[in-house]
């Protein structure tokens, strides 16, 4: 698949709400994720597949999804970017807010190798 391929399905399955499923079939197994500020008992980069799929759940475990959505991408050759907004209610606090944040994706060989995201807390 193109970077714009793998782009466009990245935004069709997240709105969706088939994010997982993205991970799983679009991501390289060698994938580096970076995060704008470090996770909870953790740091800003995680390494492999294994280790973005438990991010992510633990993402979606503390978390009440109310709405998403993504948009774009916004294409290079080897890069391409995704908005995203999120209505979520922070489980453990119960504190509801509107969350932004730019995605911005690095494909290779059909793909994606890394992922960083951008957003103010």
């Amino acid at each position: 698949m193109t970077t714009e391929e793998i782009g466009k399905q990245l935004v069709s399955l997240c709105n969706q709400g088939k994010g997982m499923e993205a991970i799983k079939t679009l991501y390289s197994p060698d994938v580096v994720s970076v995060e704008a500020m470090a996770m909870p008992d953790g740091s800003r980069e995680t390494k492999g597949l294994p280790g973005v799929i438990g991010k992510s759940e633990w993402w979606l475990s503390a978390h009440e999804v109310h709405s998403g959505l993504a948009e774009g991408p916004l294409v290079s050759p080897a890069h391409f970017c995704v908005r995203f907004k999120y209505d979520v209610t922070l489980k453990q606090t119960g504190k509801r807010f509107v969350m932004e944040e730019l995605g911005v994706y690095q494909v290779a060989d059909g793909k994606i190798t890394r992922e960083e995201f951008f957003y103010a807390m």
